[in-house]
Formats: structure tokens, C-alpha cells, sequence
């Protein structure tokens, strides 16, 4: 159907405006005088010519699910019927591919499909814990509890997301820096140096003779090794796509010296974090552990937290096969053996991932505090170096003219 845009006056005889979508016309103009506002401009929405190229259209971003789960949960809470929800929300939504998705919830729900039915067809936006709490909050009658519980958890998730990425970025940033002013003073600075010595017509002392060799190795090789970077990318990503290789490499990482604890701690914290919230939402141990090892993002992870399922199913505790596994720490076993035998699992979860919150927080100070001066010295030593090396043989010329 046609989209309509329409201006208007409310009974306070305040100007509002929107969009529509109808059949007609007429029928945006019925619509609206059933809401009590007098059109005073209704004509057709203009078509995008760009609507069909997806790589063109604005993406779902986190921050918009969130808004979204809001929203929906204040209004639920207000006693607005669930197609009225998904109506209003539709139509003030900006962003376009969401809007799109939006209508089509919409539409599946009028016919008659539930609401976690018809968000699962949208699993890039919508994944399976977002889903499968929807479903519990239908199924209990708390969808308004269950949606600013799902806000919640993704406000959270999302900042501890921002934290590693804010780890991570700054040594790759400074790492990237440092590399490009290297290549640019052996492609660019060392040639100049290396003509003016070979006016002297003396030997080159040893240092700089090693970094005027490295000069005309990056100069005339410089292709060749871009070749090989990007061959070597393309063979990881082949070799991280196999069974063997992602275990490999998930296993490895989880042993790096700074960034492996730091790993380490962020799953422990989503894993408890979404864990306690899926229980606290009524979904079934079974099923939640099951979403929480698709979504764990590490196979060694993901394997551990598949022996606690099958532990689970053979009537073992939790915290046994966690204990096991030698990702989580005896303390969080501990907590968890504590919570299931008071039966307050979810609330310990819950402090677990506080605490874990606060000990990523710690550790990525600690990590940015002990990288600093690590970036600082290898800058000064490699680009210090570079420069005491082709001054050497002027100090040498200097001397001999002494």
C-alpha cells in the first residue's frame, strides 16, 4: 500500500504531522478524523530509488533495539494493546530499515502470529535471547517487565562491549601509527640520507649500513610484502573457518598474557550476566544455556558451557562441570553452587556479573596504564634508532675532520 504524509490540527489546535500508510487518500483522512485531528495537507509519500539497494539503506543499530524495547515496555505498561504499540512505534521511527522490519512485525502479529513468532523472522535484529524472553513475557503476562529487562541487558552488554573495544583500540591504533611513519622514513627519508653518503665515499658504520639495506629492501619489495600481509589474512580467516582451526586460535587467545585475563573476565561476565537474566525472565535453564553458547563468541567457551548443559541433563549441578571446564574461576563456581542450593541462581548471577563489570573495568585501566609506556619505548627505541643510525656517519665524518 501507498505511503501518505499528512499535516494537521489536533483539538488543542496544535500543528502535528506524520506519515501513513493506507489505501487511500480517503482513508488516511478517516483515519485521522477518528483521532480527532483535522488534515489540512495529505499527499503521497515520494518514492526512494535508492529503497531496493540494501548496501545503501541505514543499519539496525544496537542503540535502536534498545530504544525500541523502551518504548514498547511503557506502553505495554500503560495498557496500549500490542498492534497499537507496533503501530506507534512504526511510525516514528527515522530509520528506515527498521521501520521496514517494524511493518512487517506489525503485519504478522494483525494476522494472528505472536510476537516472539514474528520477531524470530528477523534474526539479525532480533537473536535468540531476545526472542526466547519475548516469548516468556507473553506466555507469563509480563512482556512490560520482560522488555525493560531485555533494555537493560543490552544497555549493559553494549557498554561492556565498549569497554574492550576502547582496550583494544588504543595499542592497534598506536601500532598502526608507529608502522606508518617507519615505512615512510625508509621509503622516503632514508634514500635522501643515502645519496648524501655516498658522496662521502667512506664505509657506512654498521647501523646505519643495516638500516639503509632495510630501506632499499622495503622500497623495492614493498609490494611483494603488501601481497603477502593480505595472503596471509586471507589463509587465517580460511584456516579460523574450519573446526580445528577455531579451537585452535580461541584456545590461544584465552592464554595471551594481558588480553587472554581480560578475555577471560568479559565472559564471565556475559555469561552470567545473560544467564541470569534469561532465568530471571522464566526462560528454562536447559533452553537458556543453550542460547548462551551460541552467543559465547569463543569454542572453548561455547564446548564448556555445552558439558554444563549435558551436565545438567544428567541431573549434575552447575557449578560442578564449570569447575571442570578451567575457563571459570573456583570463586564463580563457588557463587553459583550457592545460588542453587538457596535457589536464588538468577540474583547471584546477577551480582557476579556486577562484580565482573567492575573487575573489566580495573583491568582495562591496568592494560592501558602497562601499555603506554610500552608503545612509548618501542616508539623511541625503533624511530630513536632510525635517526642515531643515519647521523652516525656524519658524527664519524665530524671526527675525521677533528
Amino acid at each position: 500500500m501507498p505511503v501518505y504524509q499528512w499535516v494537521g490540527k489536533n483539538r488543542l489546535n496544535k500543528v502535528q504531522k506524520g506519515e501513513m500508510e493506507a489505501a487511500s487518500e480517503e482513508a488516511v483522512r478517516a483515519s485521522l478524523s477518528r483521532q480527532r485531528i483535522m488534515p489540512t495537507r495529505i499527499k503521497a509519500k515520494p518514492k526512494d530509488l535508492l529503497e531496493n539497494v540494501k548496501f545503501l539503506q541505514p543499519r539496525v543499530k544496537e542503540t535502536d533495539i534498545i530504544l525500541f524495547a523502551r518504548q514498547f515496555s511503557t506502553m505495554i505498561d500503560a495498557g496500549l494493546p500490542i498492534i497499537q504499540c507496533l503501530d506507534i512505534l512504526y511510525n516514528q521511527q527515522n530509520n528506515a530499515t527498521f521501520k521496514k522490519v517494524l511493518k512487517q512485525v506489525k503485519e504478522s502479529v494483525e494476522g494472528g502470529t505472536t510476537l516472539a513468532e514474528a520477531l524470530k523472522k528477523f534474526p539479525k535484529h532480533f537473536d535468540d535471547l531476545f526472542v526466547n524472553m519475548i516469548a516468556a513475557g507473553e506466555a507469563g503476562g509480563i512482556l512490560d517487565a520482560i522488555l525493560r529487562r531485555l533494555a537493560v541487558y543490552m544497555e549493559k552488554a553494549a557498554r561492556l562491549k565498549a569497554k574492550v573495544k576502547g582496550a583494544m583500540t588504543y595499542p592497534l591504533v598506536t601500532l598502526a601509527i608507529a608502522i606508518i611513519v617507519l615505512a615512510v622514513i625508509l621509503i622516503f627519508v632514508i634514500p635522501v640520507f643515502e645519496e648524501m653518503f655516498a658522496d662521502f665515499g667512506s664505509e657506512l658504520p654498521a647501523p646505519t649500513a643495516l638500516v639503509v639495506a632495510a630501506s632499499e629492501l622495503v622500497k623495492s619489495k614493498v609490494l611483494y610484502l603488501i601481497a603477502a600481509l593480505m595472503l596471509f589474512a586471507f589463509a587465517f580467516k580460511k584456516y579460523y573457518a574450519t573446526e580445528k582451526g577455531r579451537d585452535t586460535v580461541d584456545a590461544l587467545v584465552l592464554r595471551l598474557p594481558v588480553f587472554g585475563m581480560l578475555l577471560r573476565k568479559v565472559a564471565v561476565a556475559k555469561f552470567t550476566r545473560t544467564m541470569g537474566t534469561m532465568l530471571s525472565s522464566g526462560v528454562a535453564i536447559l533452553e537458556a544455556l543453550d542460547i548462551v553458547a551460541k552467543t559465547a563468541g569463543n569454542r572453548k567457551i561455547e564446548k564448556s558451557i555445552y558439558n554444563v548443559r549435558s551436565g545438567i541433563s544428567e541431573g549434575r549441578t552447575m557449578a560442578d562441570p564449570l569447575g571442570e571446564s578451567g575457563v571459570f574461576p573456583p570463586m564463580v563456581c563457588q557463587m553459583i553452587a550457592v545460588g542453587e542450593s538457596t535457589g536464588a541462581l538468577d540474583a547471584m548471577l546477577e551480582k557476579i556479573a556486577d562484580f565482573y563489570d567492575e573487575e573489566i573495568d580495573q583491568a582495562v585501566e591496568n592494560m592501558t596504564a602497562l601499555i603506554e609506556p610500552v608503545m612509548l619505548v618501542f616508539l623511541g627505541v625503533t624511530i630513536g634508532g632510525l635517526v642515531v643510525a643515519m647521523y652516525l656517519p656524519i658524527f664519524k665524518m665530524a671526527g675525521a675532520i677533528s
